[in-house]
């Protein structure tokens, strides 16, 4: 049985990837139709550049999970999503300590390659990067390395 938007939220945010509590991460919304995901980080101090900014490598990390996630659920299965290549521009710093904002999309899915892309925000909706990526969709059999989160 599918889940709906709603349960699949649930369970994507009880059962995460490892990173999720360096990054802080929840999802807010799930359009599986669609393919769209939004997202909210608060990466950990320890992400803080030299200028107290978040580091650029973890404003990628965040824009890479919400585009994946965007083709995981409008795969509507069990898929892990390697990256091929990706691109990021990074428009404005995002300020550590506060609340950050993703979306992420999935433009085309495809049997052997998905195409994505990811925006980020701060609260008052200002661009601050955008990402873009293609992966390769694969069908996933064994465990995976999730965590429930209590």
């Amino acid at each position: 049985m599918a889940l709906n938007d709603e349960d699949l939220k649930a369970r994507m945010n009880k059962f995460v990837p490892p990173t999720a509590a360096i990054l802080g991460q929840e999802i807010l919304e799930i359009d599986s139709a669609a393919g769209v995901v939004k997202m909210k980080f608060q990466p950990i101090d320890a992400c803080r550049n030299p200028m107290g900014n978040v580091q650029g490598g973890i404003v990628v990390s965040m824009l890479d999970d919400a585009a994946a996630f965007a083709a995981i659920v409008k795969s509507g299965k069990r898929i892990g999503i390697p990256t091929i290549e990706l691109k990021t521009s990074f428009f404005a710093p995002a300020k550590a300590g506060v609340p950050l904002y993703a979306t992420g999309r999935c433009l085309k899915l495809g049997k052997r390659i998905a195409f994505m892309e990811a925006d980020l925000f701060d609260e008052a909706g200002t661009l601050l990067a955008r990402l873009t990526t293609s992966a390769v969709p694969l069908e996933l059999d064994g465990p995976s390395n999730l965590v429930e989160r209590t």
